[in-house]
């Protein structure tokens, strides 16, 4: 039996399948050994074929993910002045094109994805390709228009298949691998699963011997993303595009309506991509000198001062001495701190180089 055909059994039993306390065990085993074929399926496939690729620019990068003809290559002319052609047929994108927002002092480097489609996630129109870019974005705007509402689940689903987790935090769950000593459990909520299913999942890893530690809520598919270490976890919002040629009724809090082409709330949309990427703003302040709070340095929260090094020159990690810092993440104004220390929104930053 191929992969492909173990990999379609396992689904088939897995939907056909009852969950309930009683199946909980089975199940996980089940996910398991599916999770395990597709990761090596992917392996294979990746060697394969050749990757699509986006070169990095500016404060982050968000990637626009929609099927084909949805109106990407439009909001992204009209967001940043790019040059993605627009046209009326399908796949008119084929290769990832940049454009770059200014907001608020950030530079946002906007990336209209090759249209992706149902079953992509396995390959069907470069789909695992296209997706590979995915994964190195710092958010997905999914982009529909108000005709095709559907085309929201099937991207979601596609992106989570292969491995991409929105609007999630990675689990709070470790697992230490250790030589000997069994599978020992401990968990700081009450657990709603069995232990005797978190065993069953790692053993189908060949996971024998670690201390496990549970802080949140633990679920099959969170133990399985624990052990394969590869998940990305994205920030994300959903586009409806269109607006102008009829309406709908939207009363979630990851969608916005616009019209790429007549302009309609695109300031709202800007606004929250910005806030979705959670910026702050950094003063710097030369020594002997006094602050620049015309032009603030921007960067993501829990950016340490080692993070605005690399940003301003690539040499100034191996010159550091030390650093101020005055602000929320100082404790006293001028507070002398190492490359270590996490800055905050608003802080003035001084460093001192050799």
């Amino acid at each position: 039996m191929s992969i492909s055909e173990q990999i379609k059994e396992l689904e088939e039993e897995i939907r056909k399948t009852p969950y309930n306390k009683a199946t909980e065990h089975h199940i996980g085993r089940l996910k398991a050994k599916l999770a395990k074929l597709k990761e090596g399926a992917d392996k294979k496939k990746t060697r394969k074929s050749s990757a699509v690729s986006i070169r990095k620019e500016g404060d982050a990068t968000v990637a626009l993910v929609g099927f084909p003809s949805v109106g990407k290559s439009t909001l992204l002319n009209t967001l940043t002045g790019a040059k993605s052609e627009i046209g009326v047929y399908d796949f008119t994108t084929l290769k990832p094109v940049p454009g770059m927002l200014d907001y608020k002092g950030a530079k946002i480097q906007l990336v209209d994805i090759p249209g992706i489609i149902e079953g992509a996630s396995k390959g069907r129109g470069r789909g695992r390709e296209v997706i590979s870019a995915v994964r190195t974005a710092d958010m997905v705007l999914i982009m529909t228009d108000i005709f095709n509402l559907y085309q929201i689940d099937i991207i979601k689903n596609e992106l989570y298949e292969a491995g991409i987790r929105l609007n999630e935090q990675p689990p709070d769950i470790s697992i230490k691998k250790k030589d000997r000593g069994g599978i020992n459990i401990t968990s700081t909520v009450p657990l709603s699963i069995e232990e005797q299913t978190i065993i069953g999942i790692l053993r189908e890893y060949k996971i024998h011997n670690a201390d496990v530690l549970i802080r949140e809520e633990a679920t099959v598919d969170k133990i399985i993303d624990v052990i394969l270490g590869n998940r990305v976890y994205l920030p994300a919002l959903t586009i409806l595009n269109k607006i102008d040629l009829g309406k709908v009724e939207v009363n979630e809090p990851d969608v916005i309506t616009i019209s790429a082409e007549k302009k309609i709330n695109l300031d709202v949309l800007i606004e929250e991509i910005y806030k979705r990427l959670d910026f702050i703003r950094i003063f710097l302040k030369p020594p002997s000198q006094k602050a620049d709070f015309d032009e603030p340095l921007v960067i993501k929260r829990g950016s340490k001062v080692e993070d605005v090094c690399k940003k301003l020159h690539r040499d100034m990690l191996e010159k550091f001495r030390y650093a101020r810092v005055w602000g929320e993440s100082a404790k006293f104004d001028g507070q002398r701190v190492s490359i270590e220390h996490v800055l905050e929104d608003k802080d003035i930053l001084t460093i001192y180089t050799q």
